[in-house]
């Protein structure tokens, strides 16, 4: 794969964790990829934080931005690929801290008819603090600090950090979406354009990445695994609102029983609005 990655980076009123994942965007060793922050309704912080990003790095930073009506990822982040030129997309959470080959191995691991899941080491409270505060680069530590951090409770696992080259193996769950998530998910745009991207039926938090996953597959777009490969280190943070995880629950089993490809309220919803 060797043309242009868009990131997309969804964020929400978090411009510190914002800060720290832009930062070490701009430190990848592959720097044919653009950035743009999907904003679910953040206040002028976020965009003025943005603004100054741009003025800092060699690529593209854009910021895509709409009303806060709550929690609407699936909605951000279909109005940040519209505004994207790449013809792979990369997903990152805005609390998801990038190590400087993470664009590069995303592009190796990049092939036709599949989308790639990474996985992820999960900072202590005290840990993120820590690195919020005093600006700390942890997309720069050894193995070695971090398996300090890992007997000081600061990290939960370590395996996210390993590199191995796993080859056939990554094609072990081809056709499961189980532990597929958004915050580190490479798709080629013209597959999200298949499926229509996210479904902005999934309001509030939870399962829209699922749905998502689950009409790729249904789309004949087969899983890879990243592992071993595109970790990313996730602050913490508070746990999100749940109380629209039932309803979205039952949408993604009825998804489970058909055969469904496209989204009920995907991007194609936005092109019409903007139509004159």
């Amino acid at each position: 794969m060797n043309g242009l990655i868009s990131v997309i980076v969804t964020t929400y009123r978090r411009e510190d964790a914002l800060a720290a994942v832009l930062r070490s965007l701009a430190g990848q060793t592959d720097s044919n990829f653009e950035v743009i922050v999907a904003d679910d309704g953040s206040g002028p912080a976020t965009a003025e934080l943005v603004a100054a990003w741009k003025a800092k790095v060699g690529h593209r930073v854009d910021h895509v931005w709409h009303e806060d009506k709550g929690f609407r990822a699936g909605e951000i982040r279909n109005r940040a690929v519209l505004a994207s030129r790449g013809d792979y997309v990369i997903f990152l959470d805005g609390d998801c801290i990038v190590r400087p080959d993470f664009v590069a191995q995303h592009r190796k691991l990049a092939e036709a008819n599949a989308f790639v899941t990474g996985n992820r080491i999960l900072l202590s409270p005290q840990l993120t603090e820590r690195v919020l505060r005093e600006g700390l680069e942890p997309e720069r530590w050894s193995f070695v600090h971090f398996l300090a951090e890992r007997f000081r409770g600061g990290v939960n696992r370590l395996s996210a950090l390993l590199h191995l080259p796993l080859g056939p193996l990554r094609r072990l769950r081809a056709k499961e979406w189980r532990g597929a998530r958004s915050c580190n998910l490479a798709i080629w745009r013209r597959d999200l354009d298949v499926v229509d991207g996210f479904d902005a039926d999934y309001a509030g938090w939870g399962k829209e990445d699922s749905d998502l996953i689950v009409r790729l597959l249904h789309a004949g777009v087969v899983r890879k695994d990243g592992n071993f490969a595109t970790g990313v280190i996730h602050l913490w943070h508070k746990e999100a609102d749940r109380s629209a995880l039932g309803e979205n629950e039952r949408k993604l089993a009825d998804l489970l029983t058909g055969s469904d490809v496209r989204a009920k309220h995907g991007m194609s919803a936005l092109r019409v609005k903007a139509a004159p």
